[in-house]
């Protein structure tokens, strides 16, 4: 979960450009578009730490984004998305991690190499992170109702993603629900496991103090996956 701290662009809306018209190449355009996604977001977070998100209208954010609300609804459905585009960078990420394993790696091998790795960068996708920016974050996302309904919906996808993933890497596996049933179970633990590392830093130990616990519940956590996935994902 990336944590940025830009300031909203002015004149980044598409307000500023006529999306309609013939313009730069795709990637150009979608690089501004990005940015202006950010910016976005980065606005009204700032809002919503300030004062609360349920006290936070859209109009107040599209004022102080300088942009209008249907500028702000073109780029952001839900009011709650523009919290979650900080996660975005991760979605599907175990999908990923699954098909781009070293050739011989087993998925639930690659899986938990990698949550280890970003365990160990401090990734705030681990819970791992005592960052103040990162902390006041959460705690804004686990105190909001509709924040964590709304998260429902991307680590669905993910699930979905990853199942198809482990699909492809054991098309032989007899099961047609075992894909699916791995893939809850494993973006479940993810969950487990990074949000008992934010409780301990949020009792307030660092993230350095943290760490051998996380890495142990980790690897017992992946330990008693793998006591049941590994004749299919080991």
């Amino acid at each position: 979960m990336g944590e940025r701290t830009a300031e909203p662009e002015r004149g980044a809306g598409p307000e500023a450009t006529d999306e309609g018209a013939a313009g730069p190449p795709t990637g150009l355009r979608e690089r501004k578009r990005e940015r202006t996604r950010r910016a976005l977001s980065d606005a009204a977070i700032t809002l919503f730490l300030r004062h609360g998100f349920d006290q936070v209208s859209v109009a107040d954010i599209a004022a102080a984004a300088e942009v209008s609300k249907p500028t702000l609804f073109r780029y952001f459905p839900a009011k709650e998305d523009l919290v979650l585009h900080r996660i975005t960078d991760h979605e599907g990420e175990y999908a990923r991690v699954v098909r781009e394993r070293p050739e011989g790696e087993a998925p639930l091998a690659a899986l938990r190499r990698h949550f280890t790795a970003r365990l160990r960068a401090h990734d705030p996708v681990t819970g791992l992170n005592d960052d103040p920016e990162v902390l006041a974050y959460r705690r804004l996302l686990y105190a909001t109702p509709s924040l964590l309904a709304r998260l429902t919906h991307y680590t669905s996808r993910d699930q979905d993603a990853l199942a198809e993933a482990l699909r492809e890497a054991a098309p032989a596996v007899p099961h047609d629900l075992l894909p699916d049933l791995a893939a809850a179970q494993l973006i479940a633990q993810h969950q487990v496991l990074a949000r008992a590392n934010w409780h301990r830093i949020e009792a307030g130990r660092t993230a350095a103090e943290v760490q051998p616990e996380a890495e142990a519940d980790a690897e017992r956590a992946f330990s008693l996956l793998g006591d049941g996935l590994r004749p299919y994902y080991g």
